[in-house]
């Protein structure tokens, strides 16, 4: 069984997404029943949508919008980590509306779209720190360059459960391992973090990128977190820029040759069911 715990969909007509302008080939609709084929086939069987940069004032009408997907008759979906604005003065409130909603299985507020100082803010880290207590994670997008300030940030909030999207966001497509390799041994010793396998075949070369052009950067990131610090995400549709939902799949059984049935189900299902209380 895999678990995604990273799925965006994309609906034009009911939200806006400004960042959209700027990448033609997601600029369209990406809706659940074409996902669900595809990931049926390659034996996903729950997926968590993850927030997608709506326009702010689509944010709530995003949560809503997506569980009214999730409840059409043989929906994947069994939750989703909503968009956040800490260091909005209305986050407080916020957070106590959508906490109470079971559906809602933690935050993400993308970081390297807002200048690199956001997440020093004094209400920034205050309003993480709400977080501690209510089982809720929240997903750090961040780039290399902001791997400091995301440590920072972990460590002003050491109760609260942080997930590193995208295995940090290596540049795979400029051969960056370094400073990147370092930095993630360094955030993987806080032990309120854990990584997603997401992402990369976004960032390798479309057009040449093979099994062993990623493998160092998957392996070093379960190394350095462990097998029980691990989720898998497909970051659906983002991932059809470098070849899609199945040969992602059919890479991560690759990498996962020869690892033991426990690792493999701790990677793919067990650890998201404990890390978003599935």
């Amino acid at each position: 069984m895999i678990i995604d715990t990273h799925l965006h969909l994309i609906d034009l007509a009911a939200l806006r997404y400004p960042w959209l302008d700027g990448v033609p080939a997601l600029n369209r609709n990406f809706p659940q029943e074409d996902y669900a084929v595809e990931a049926r086939r390659v034996g996903i069987e729950a997926a968590l949508h993850m927030e997608v940069d709506v326009d702010p004032a689509d944010i709530e009408a995003e949560t809503a919008h997506v569980e009214r997907l999730a409840r059409k008759p043989g929906s994947l979906l069994r939750g989703a980590i909503v968009s956040a604005r800490p260091e909005e003065t209305g986050f407080a409130a916020y957070l106590e509306r959508v906490r109470a909603d079971p559906f809602v299985k933690g935050f993400r507020r993308v970081l390297h779209v807002v200048p690199d100082d956001v997440s020093e803010g004094a209400l920034f880290r205050e309003n993480v720190r709400r977080l501690s207590g209510t089982g809720l994670p929240f997903d750090l997008c961040v780039l290399p360059r902001q791997h400091p300030k995301a440590m920072a940030l972990i460590d002003q909030a050491p109760d609260v459960q942080f997930v590193l999207d995208h295995c940090g966001i290596p540049d795979i497509r400029g051969n960056g391992e370094h400073p990147w390799r370092e930095q993630i041994t360094e955030i993987a010793r806080r032990p309120n973090v854990v990584a997603k396998i997401s992402g990369v075949v976004a960032y390798a070369d479309p057009a040449g990128w093979t099994l062993e052009t990623i493998r160092p950067y998957v392996e070093h990131v379960i190394g350095a977190f462990g097998w029980d610090r691990v989720v898998w995400g497909s970051d659906w549709p983002v991932c059809t820029l470098g070849g899609g939902l199945s040969t992602w799949v059919a890479a991560t059984h690759a990498l996962l040759s020869g690892t033991g049935e426990r690792e493999r189900s701790q990677l793919l299902s067990a650890n998201a069911r404990r890390v978003y209380r599935l």
